[in-house]
């Protein structure tokens, strides 16, 4: 036995897996490897809770801008103490966004991140109990193409990262006058209804393949801990070459 080998598995003894960095073996290293296949300069993270996405883009070497929407207050202000000394890294004001310019409530989860302007599925409280609803705020909605911010006039190439909770769907219908210019779009896809209402992932497929959408990478996501069943994962999603 290898002294490499013999290093790997005495880390799945102790619950850790040990990959290279790269496009082939590593989630993060493809994601960034597509960005740049495909010259991504603006990222527009919807959803964007404490900024962990925009960490993880900076982490990976991605240096174009970002642009982070949050509606919850206590995230917002988190999202902006990331964001601070990095200029190419934008905070948009408070607010969800989705297909009408309104105001809504919003579901506050125990873990935060769950937190949804839909009523959550006893499916998802049942595999994470964590992230049950501790309360709520009322936040403004609006739709992306509506939004006025330097960001989304200046970028050319630009990658859509939606991370709502069920509520992709709204927010895809709020793009219309902004899809065009839209390279790429990463979104939560669940296989099982964790959100009352929410579109299920081979809808939000066939929605975006009308659109000229084709899946270009599958990112595992929200696992079942007593079933083992995988009830959620990111699709991320590029222009075929006809459009």
């Amino acid at each position: 036995m290898s002294i490499k080998h013999a290093l790997k598995m005495t880390a799945l003894r102790l619950g850790i897996e040990v990959n290279r960095y790269n496009a082939v073996e590593s989630t993060e290293a493809r994601l960034l490897a597509l960005l740049n296949t495909h010259r991504i300069d603006t990222v527009i993270d919807v959803g964007a809770n404490d900024g962990g996405y925009g960490r993880l883009l900076r982490r990976g070497g991605y240096d174009g801008t970002i642009l982070s929407f949050e509606p919850l207050q206590e995230a917002h202000d988190a999202l902006l103490a990331a964001t601070d000394g990095d200029a190419g890294w934008m905070v948009a004001p408070r607010m969800a966004l989705g297909n009408a310019n309104t105001e809504l409530d919003i579901h506050v989860a125990g873990n935060s991140a769950s937190s949804s302007i839909l009523p959550m599925h006893t499916t998802h409280e049942q595999a994470a109990p964590e992230s049950r609803y501790v309360g709520v705020q009322r936040v403004p909605v609006r739709r992306l193409d509506e939004v006025r911010h330097a960001a989304l006039d200046n970028g050319k190439r630009l990658f859509l990262k939606v991370d709502t909770q069920g509520y992709e769907m709204m927010v895809l219908e709020g793009t219309d006058q902004l899809l065009d210019r839209i390279a790429g779009i990463q979104l939560e896809l669940s296989v099982t209804p964790l959100y009352e209402g929410q579109m299920l992932y081979l809808s939000m497929i066939r929605w975006l393949q009308a659109r000229g959408f084709e899946l270009w990478n599958v990112i595992p996501g929200f696992v079942d801990p007593t079933s083992a069943r995988m009830l959620q994962f990111d699709g991320v999603f590029f222009r075929s070459a006809q459009h």
